[in-house]
């Protein structure tokens, strides 16, 4: 079985777009991330940048770019765009991107989906979006000078994850289930000496340790952490420590080690690793890697990329 993961760029800007874009079906952006997605032709795939719709009416029309051989989905509102009615950054505003419980422009902005060709145990998922940062335990929480950052009122709402994290079963053809343990988490830049988002950041890889830890109940048997932590085990801002820690842990196995999954070039950041598909030690590893679009090299006009920077990430299990 391939379970995959794609940070493609699958968020506009505003509710309906990425819908209307799909049902035009000549936009290159997406014929490129499709066309990485048929070559790697993964059996459950995890999108960590795609814009949530109460009906799912995207997602479906996604998924029939792909010919039947996704016939099952999954997605849930994420807390991206999700209002709060804080000013969460801190800049006297109320209402702008970075004051939802995730960067989002509105809710549902980037939010996570799963396309699978086995069925999804819908009834099963596991979802961990709601818990407050303040309740991880351990949370380590934004200060200034010493003083708490956030305002009084603003722990009582914000949740830790900032679009989601989710246990989702997969139930296989021979009966056995696989749990996809899906998430995406915050970049650790694009904020103040607070490093509100950096902190955020690792206690969003920190809720994995503690679910595995067994700290909210028997964890997963078979599992696979699967999404982008936006965290590299070397090089960028985020808490590099807290990822290598992740990556040791003797549950898990990765079969990628040293590699880089994201190329924002020398404008920005570099090639870094941020997107991960992590197996539980009682999986085989049959194979694994990467898959960059092959229209990555056609920009958009201002020299972007039109499938994004980051490559699809692939692993094969089995048993």
């Amino acid at each position: 079985m391939r379970v995959a993961t794609f940070a493609a760029p699958l968020s506009r800007d505003g509710p309906g777009l990425l819908q209307r874009e799909f049902n035009k079906g000549d936009d290159d952006s997406l014929n490129a991330i499709a066309a990485a997605i048929m070559q790697a032709a993964p059996d459950v795939l995890v999108l960590t940048d795609f814009d949530y719709d109460l009906d799912g009416l995207a997602l479906a029309a996604f998924a029939q770019m792909f010919d039947g051989r996704y016939p099952f989905m999954f997605a849930r509102t994420p807390n991206s765009g999700f209002a709060t009615g804080y000013d969460i950054d801190g800049n006297g505003r109320t209402g702008d991107a970075r004051d939802a419980q995730g960067y989002g422009r509105f809710a549902g902005d980037g939010g996570l989906a799963i396309l699978s060709r086995f069925p999804i145990e819908t009834g099963e998922v596991v979802d961990f979006s709601s818990l407050l940062w303040r309740d991880l335990p351990d949370a380590v929480l934004p200060q200034i000078d010493g003083q708490p950052f956030f305002k009084t009122g603003i722990l009582d709402v914000l949740r830790l994850s900032s679009t989601a994290h989710w246990i989702v079963p997969i139930r296989l053809p021979d009966e056995t289930k696989v749990s996809i343990m899906a998430f995406s988490a915050t970049p650790p830049v694009f904020d103040g000496p607070e490093d509100m988002n950096g902190l955020r950041s690792r206690d969003e890889l920190r809720l994995w340790e503690d679910v595995l830890d067994g700290r909210y109940g028997p964890p997963p048997d078979r599992f696979v952490v699967v999404g982008n932590s936006n965290l590299d085990p070397v090089n960028g801002d985020g808490d590099s420590a807290a990822m290598q820690a992740f990556l040791s842990r003797p549950d898990i196995r990765d079969p990628l080690t040293g590699t880089t999954n994201a190329d924002w070039g020398d404008g920005g950041p570099g090639k870094l690793r941020v997107s991960y598909v992590l197996p539980s030690t009682n999986w085989r590893i049959v194979g694994a890697g990467t898959q960059i679009p092959a229209l990555n090299a056609v920009t958009d006009g201002q020299g972007d990329a039109i499938a994004g920077p980051h490559s699809l990430v692939w692993v094969d299990i089995g048993r």
